[in-house]
């Protein structure tokens, strides 16, 4: 995919939607932290549901570290993997509390020594909380880039490393929701919804999902 195709994708998707923001439903950098790590193979909606009611008794280092694992599942246990993301999220407290002051660090790398927190995770943190242009590749972020060619490649590495380089400056900052969104209620994984979409002529998948006697790009 050339320059000038990437750029008019991107014009477009903020055209739609100027200010994207995540759907995770957050009131601090902690919130956020929080609710990043427990959407790992969990969808948002499941994530806000839990966290509605963990954020009324604990919504900070201390208190959710006063919980305990066995406290921290009582809350979280319709999450996948909970037992594992409980664990982790109280060890992340125990470091939030000793080493930084209860302050989310911002910088990528201080973030992955955090349990839980994965390239993924760091990313979400420093592109929501602090307005760092990075970009998070999930399950829907790697289907539409790989799908429409925007940054094409064969793992979540990879494909973050190009849209990095291929995603036009002005459009860094919010190109992850973009992503994810189209990823999520129009790129969709079964059977991509190509006639509402509003980037059909510029996409390069070749199995695209149109009505009969449609033409298509």
């Amino acid at each position: 995919m050339n320059k000038d195709k990437r750029s008019e994708i991107f014009r477009r998707l903020k055209e739609a939607n100027p200010a994207p923001v995540t759907e995770l439903v957050y009131e601090s950098t902690f919130e956020l932290l929080i609710a990043v790590i427990l959407s790992a193979q969990a969808t948002d909606i499941s994530v806000n549901k839990a966290t509605k009611e963990l954020y009324k008794v604990a919504n900070t280092p201390q208190k959710i570290f006063a919980l305990g694992e066995i406290g921290l599942k009582k809350y979280i246990k319709s999450i996948g993997l909970y037992n594992s993301k409980a664990k982790n999220i109280i060890k992340t407290c125990k470091i939030l509390i000793d080493e930084y002051d209860c302050v989310i660090p911002d910088d990528r790398e201080t973030l992955q020594k955090l349990p839980g927190v994965g390239r993924k995770t760091a990313n979400v943190v420093l592109n929501n909380a602090f307005g760092q242009p990075t970009i998070a590749v999930d399950t829907h972020i790697f289907r539409v880039s790989n799908r429409t060619g925007i940054a094409p490649g064969n793992d979540v590495l990879k494909v973050e490393l190009r849209l990095e380089k291929f995603v036009p400056g002005e459009y860094k900052l919010h190109a992850h929701h973009w992503l994810i969104l189209h990823g999520r209620y129009t790129c969709v994984a079964r059977t991509p919804k190509c006639s509402e979409c509003s980037i059909i002529d510029l996409c390069e998948y070749r199995q695209k999902t149109l009505p009969k006697n449609t033409p298509s790009s």
